[in-house]
């Protein structure tokens, strides 16, 4: 009797559902947008419209010392940018520097977050140690870094003298500044990659483990069959993401060598700062960044179609 009085119940609550007209449906949307307006408007202000200023500021040749945007340039600024050396010497320091950092902050990220998952007494410390640095700023990561470095009084030069090895000028010699920075940016922004694969962790079923135990699986096979294409989604994620942080690298940069030495460790966006603030040429810098952004727009398109192609898979 009572299954034979709720079952046209639910069949009067789904026959509710697909009569709402698709009017009212549309119309749902509404405060989602009213939410959305502010950072929408936000991002018109101060990501679109610079963006687009500076796109046209790229065909002039505009000065920080003239007001206006002085002569028409036509794509002079890009041809300009193209046939200097300058430039593509600093964008093959910025593409060296990613390919320093971004495997390591990939692979480390993954074996921490594995560890952290894995250790039953004292987790809540592991999280909090490996995230850390991630919230310290710049300035105080170099300040740090650069005393570790410092020839003669550096901590690292002390520790490898104990065991017999002289340390090389770890910032001032043109071999080993660029490793030197990708040092201190894995210990510094290691935290984020952990944090995401830390969760991508969770997300896995546990019944998927105690499973593959029953049947015999060792504890690596389990890591290669179950863990690693279950994060599939999510090594998309920190790859991608953390190439593009990689491209975008100044900070570290210019607080610990300044471009040095011998403008060894230059980044793009240094030399866009050089040419913008230091030269004065803002029409020259602007051409620069809008060749760079299609370096970066280039890497994000690579994301979607990794992604649109996962979707696809699933």
């Amino acid at each position: 009797m009572t299954a034979e009085t709720a079952e046209p119940a639910v069949r009067t609550d789904r026959s509710a559902r697909e009569d709402v007209p698709p009017e009212r449906g549309r119309g749902s949307g509404l405060p989602a947008a009213g939410f959305l307006a502010p950072f929408l408007l936000l991002y018109l202000l101060f990501i679109i419209g610079p963006g687009l200023y500076g796109l046209i500021m790229s065909f002039f040749d505009t000065s920080a010392v003239k007001p206006g945007l002085s002569g028409f340039a036509g794509f002079g600024n890009y041809a300009e940018a193209l046939q200097s050396g300058d430039f593509w010497s600093s964008l093959w320091h910025t593409l060296w520097f990613t390919i320093l950092t971004t495997p390591p902050l990939i692979i480390v990220a993954f074996l921490l977050a594995l560890l952290a998952d894995r250790v039953k007494h004292g987790r809540w410390f592991f999280r909090l140690a490996f995230f850390a640095p991630y919230i310290l700023p710049s300035a105080v990561v170099a300040l740090i870094w650069i005393w570790l470095y410092t020839p003669g009084l550096g901590l690292i030069e002390t520790a490898l003298g104990k065991i017999g090895v002289t340390a090389p000028n770890w910032l001032g010699d043109p071999n080993w500044a660029m490793p030197s920075l990708a040092l201190t940016t894995l210990w510094w922004t290691l935290g984020f990659n952990f944090v995401l694969y830390l969760a991508g962790l969770q997300e896995i079923p546990r019944d998927l483990y105690e499973a593959s135990s029953m049947d015999g699986a060792s504890p690596w096979q389990q890591i290669r069959s179950i863990t690693i294409p279950m994060l599939g989604r999510t090594t998309t994620l920190v790859a991608v993401l953390q190439v593009i942080a990689s491209l975008k690298v100044f900070d570290q940069m210019y607080i610990m060598t300044s471009g040095g030495p011998n403008f060894a460790t230059r980044s793009i966006l240094q030399y866009v700062y050089d040419q913008g603030f230091t030269n004065f040429r803002i029409g020259y810098a602007s051409a620069v960044s809008m060749l760079f952004f299609l370096v970066v727009l280039a890497v994000s398109a690579v994301w979607f179609a990794l992604v649109r192609r996962q979707e696809k898979e699933v």
